[in-house]
């Protein structure tokens, strides 16, 4: 129950912190986060924005807030997200998932692990394994074959949402960098 406040209080945040960003004057300047990467886009349908209007990304929001990824999602890109759902999160026992929420650098190492630079489309992936390399610097291994799509062993479950800065394809499980 405290994770479940936990996760609902921070995408509540996100969302007012949003709000009030958006109805700011240009001239008030924003203190940037240090994990900020890109300059922020100028479009209405970031990867964070459509994460933020899906009801199954709740977690997944969540957890980008609290590791101060959002300006870096909301970037010029473009960026590949593997986007966990909410069942996928939910797969994680509470306690485990309460200590990464927790641990910072390891929550953002597990969500750069599931962000490849560049926009990589369905269409481009070919039939086999290939390693693609993550934002957290480890690669990751997509495989296609007549059983489906996998991503680092998570099967992709929807694909292709496009965005204003990437893409975004859904998978069912949260997966963990090797090291």
């Amino acid at each position: 129950m405290k994770l479940r406040k936990l996760i609902i209080s921070v995408g509540v945040m996100s969302l007012l912190s949003m709000g009030f960003a958006a109805c700011s004057s240009d001239s008030e300047t924003a203190e940037k986060p240090t994990t900020t990467t890109s300059a922020p886009t100028k479009c209405d349908n970031t990867i964070v924005d459509v994460a933020v209007g899906n009801p199954d990304f709740s977690t997944l929001v969540a957890a980008v807030t609290e590791a101060g990824l959002v300006d870096t999602l909301n970037g010029e890109g473009p960026f590949t997200v593997f986007a966990p759902t909410n069942e996928a999160f939910a797969k994680i026992p509470a306690a485990d998932l309460e200590a990464i929420l927790a641990d910072k650098e390891k929550l953002t190492s597990i969500l750069t692990y599931h962000v490849v630079g560049g926009k990589i489309m369905a269409a481009d992936l070919k039939p086999g394994s290939q390693k693609v390399p993550t934002v957290n610097g480890e690669e990751a291994e997509v495989v296609v074959s007549d059983a489906g799509v996998t991503y680092a062993g998570a099967k992709i479950v929807s694909t292709d949402i496009e965005t204003c800065n990437g893409v975004i394809h859904v998978i069912d499980t949260v997966v963990v960098p090797m090291s």
